[in-house]
């Protein structure tokens, strides 16, 4: 088993940042050719999603989290101002299991894996877990 933290900084609040490299990184690192990848965020307000990387189909995401849960005045902002990243990060998860497969991630053609930042800027660690042979 390997496991390294990815770090991360976000540079606005809602953000997509495409971390396939670094966790690939990891995988050459860790020497495993076959098993599974676990990348895991630890923060309340980030997602971990699988999407391709195209500038439109990020800006629909970015939309689609925005409609779905807009900023409204949640509970939770008496006290902290950020009810709606929490409630978005709660849709999209945080963490993908993925194959790896002769030492590589693997994804498809356009896979990507993103950190997806919702309350930044900020930054932010990503556990990245290789359990294999």
């Amino acid at each position: 088993m390997m496991r390294d933290i990815i770090e991360v900084e976000s540079s606005k609040r809602t953000e997509f940042i495409d971390i396939t490299e670094e966790i690939n990184s990891v995988a050459n690192r860790s020497g495993i050719k076959d098993g599974i990848i676990s990348v895991f965020s630890r923060h309340t307000t980030t997602g971990i999603t699988v999407n391709e990387n195209e500038a439109g189909l990020i800006s629909d995401m970015e939309g689609i989290l925005e409609k779905l849960i807009p900023p409204l005045n949640y509970e939770h902002d008496r006290i902290d101002n950020n009810a709606d990243s929490h409630l978005r990060s709660m849709i999209l998860g945080h963490e993908v299991v993925l194959p790896l497969i002769d030492g590589k991630i693997g994804l498809g053609t356009w896979q990507r894996v993103f950190l997806t930042e919702l309350d930044g800027p900020r930054r932010r660690n990503v556990i990245v877990s290789i359990i294999g042979d």
